[in-house]
């Protein structure tokens, strides 16, 4: 598999169906059975002479879950900015559901259905549990603020509505208890879970995860695993980045990885974990010893 090789194209798709066997995007025959939600074309960014993403390609599909890794320093965050808009594009496009965003500011491509969360836990500390996510779903209410100043009653409805929604997600989390208490009295990895459920009440249809799992313990990443894979059944297309290459394995349909800001392979999680390029530059040697490939859990969830 080279770099520049498509893993979805029909030609190679009859590989891809054997190794991971539910595709949504991909019917019996190997053919691609919708656009991409996602497509980014050609994506360069360069920060004072360093180039930290160089014409990169990049697709997801309605109901996939896919994963961007490599080291430290590979590009993998400023693609996510660019994707988002909080980077502009030196050139290149970005396309959401085949309509273009480049240019368009990070709370209208939000608006879109193209929601993130970041790096860096972003919660609202000197609110409530249940107010960092209010804020999300806010994103979509229909009053106008003036209209939620005054109280109108159009206005305390959709406010009484957004508190159940809140409360509902904060329940099939397991945080409904803590849903008054402010979020800076959450453990880490429970604020963690809180920026995720703040974006999720946004109602995203494609949801940027920027390393979700970082700092948690393995049996919070367990849990942050099942919750992807439950998110990817309401269906909603994941984006993540992460670290953990035993979790990104364990969920992704497919995986893009980068290397000083170059693609350098792209696949099943099966391919590019077989890849030299891979190994070389990320995995290390001795990788398929020590670290089998996991089975494919994304049939299942």
């Amino acid at each position: 598999m080279t770099g520049g090789s498509d893993p979805g194209t029909p030609s190679q798709a009859s590989e891809a169906v054997s190794q991971v066997m539910e595709h949504p995007w991909v019917d019996e025959m190997g053919e691609l059975t919708e656009q991409a939600i996602l497509e980014g074309r050609g994506l360069r960014k360069s920060f004072g002479g360093v180039m930290a993403v160089a014409a990169v390609d990049l697709q997801a599909y309605t109901g996939e879950i896919v994963a961007l890794i490599g080291p430290n320093g590979a590009g993998k965050t400023t693609m996510f900015n660019l994707i988002s808009g909080v980077h502009t594009l030196d050139s290149g496009e970005v396309l959401f559901d085949g309509r273009s965003i480049r240019g368009l500011p990070p709370h209208r491509i939000a608006t879109l259905g193209l929601v993130r969360t970041f790096q860096n836990l972003q919660v609202f500390g000197s609110m409530t549990v249940l107010e960092n996510v209010m804020v999300g779903c806010h994103l979509r209410s229909r009053a106008g603020f003036l209209a939620a100043a005054l109280r109108l009653r159009q206005a305390t409805a959709e406010e009484h509505q957004i508190r159940t929604r809140g409360l509902g997600l904060l329940q099939r989390v397991g945080l409904a208890s803590r849903a008054e208490d402010l979020a800076s009295n959450l453990p880490f990895g429970q604020q963690r879970l809180l920026e995720i459920v703040r974006a999720l009440a946004s109602g995203p249809r494609l949801l940027m995860l920027d390393e979700p799992g970082a700092g948690l313990t393995q049996q919070e990443k367990s849990g942050l695993g099942d919750l992807i894979r439950e998110i990817r059944q309401d269906g909603v297309t994941v984006l993540i980045v992460e670290h953990d290459v035993d979790m990104v394995m364990g969920l992704a349909h497919r995986v893009y990885v980068l290397d000083y800001g170059q693609l350098i392979a792209q696949g099943t999680p099966q391919q590019v974990q077989a890849d030299p390029r891979v190994i070389e530059a990320y995995l290390g040697a001795g990788w398929g010893q020590e670290n089998p490939a996991p089975e494919a859990s994304v049939g299942s969830g």
